[in-house]
């Protein structure tokens, strides 16, 4: 019987886009040698997170979390049936998945611009939280003792990373890592603001560093950070810096986590104390970089299954090549997420292995 590798998953945020990160997780949870100690998520991939930790809670084990991912996601998508920002015809025709063409998305993003959500949505609609609310039990969320969860959101007075953790979860919760402030009013939890989580931490990785026993640690990443394109028109340069603005949290983290194991070695610091972490990512930037961020909104069940499909296959050749890897060394080097060019250089030598203290 092969021996189980425990690991924990980072899960980025990004609308639409979070269903590449369904297809990885249900690959992910199909592997009986892989058991998910802890996880972290914001915005799509908090959504994620506590649907698999609901599916986890309800009695299924990993095939129950198979099937709560599944539905939740289509009903995402049938949510949206009737929303008119929409494909046109010719996008259709032509298979392009993304809005920019749609008369609807271009009137909606020149008002959200021009009028803050407080003004043309006073009342504070927002279908997902319904659809959230009533089909995740959060009750069963906070009781899912088999996994640590993890979700984040960003303070709008202090602009720090608030860090939920799986006891306090529930729907505001996952409204507040999910709220864009363009299109939606800050999310209120005993008495502070939030945004967005993706602004701090997209996702949060020290929680996992800290706070749980797995030494392997995946991150799921859905936002490209490299674009060999120089961005001309408006739409490019808009989508360019949403990119940039949704990693640079995760680029900043990482180069600190990998700063400290630099800090540890000149130090020399007592190793007896510390246990190496590995650190992997999985990725489709190939894929995703064809996709504008105006797809982030597109919620139609082809498009779901597609990023499903993309994010399923792009984890089985991943783990074909990296499994062996798991428990033994990291993956993912700086170069991959440019430290250098944020100047975080680390030495030639030096592995990128986060370290953090034993329980």
């Amino acid at each position: 019987m092969p021996k189980i590798k425990n690991i924990d998953i980072a899960l980025q945020g990004g609308g639409a886009h979070g269903a590449f990160t369904w297809g990885v997780l249900d690959r992910i949870l199909a592997d009986d040698r892989l058991n998910i100690y802890g996880i972290s998520g914001t915005s799509a991939g908090a959504m994620n997170a506590v649907v698999l930790a609901d599916g986890l809670s309800h009695g299924g084990g990993k095939t129950g979390a198979r099937n709560a991912l599944h539905k939740f996601w289509r009903a995402v998508s049938v949510a949206s049936q009737f929303s008119p920002v929409r494909r046109t015809p010719m996008d259709r025709l032509l298979g392009n998945w993304a809005l920019d063409a749609s008369p609807a998305y271009f009137l909606f993003e020149m008002a959200s611009r021009m009028v803050s959500p407080y003004q043309f949505n006073p009342t504070d609609i927002n279908p997902l939280r319904d659809l959230v609310a009533r089909d995740i039990d959060f009750d069963r969320v906070r009781a899912c003792d088999d996994l640590q969860v993890f979700i984040s959101a960003t303070n709008v007075r202090t602009g720090k990373a608030k860090i939920f953790r799986r006891q306090e979860l529930s729907v505001d919760a996952v409204m507040a890592s999910a709220c864009l402030p363009q299109l939606f009013r800050a999310v209120e939890i005993d008495g502070e603001a939030y945004w967005d989580g993706g602004y701090m931490g997209n996702p949060a990785l020290f929680p996992l560093v800290d706070e749980t026993e797995a030494d392997d640690l995946i991150i799921i990443q859905i936002n490209p950070i490299v674009r060999d394109e120089l961005p001309r028109t408006a739409v490019e340069i808009m989508n360019r810096l949403n990119e940039i603005t949704f990693n640079s949290s995760l680029i900043k983290e990482v180069g600190s986590i990998l700063l400290l194991k630099r800090l540890i070695d000149e130090e020399k610091l007592d190793r007896v104390r510390y246990t190496d972490m590995r650190l992997h990512r999985i990725s489709a930037e190939h894929e995703i970089q064809k996709l504008g961020v105006s797809s982030k909104l597109n919620a139609e069940w082809a498009f779901l299954q597609y990023l499903h499909d993309v994010g399923y296959a792009t984890t089985e050749r991943w783990l074909e090549q990296n499994f062996k890897h798991l428990g033994r060394r990291s993956t993912l080097d700086d170069s991959s997420i440019n430290l250098t060019e944020i100047g975080m250089a680390l030495p030639p030598s030096a592995e990128p292995i986060l370290c953090r203290p034993q329980p």
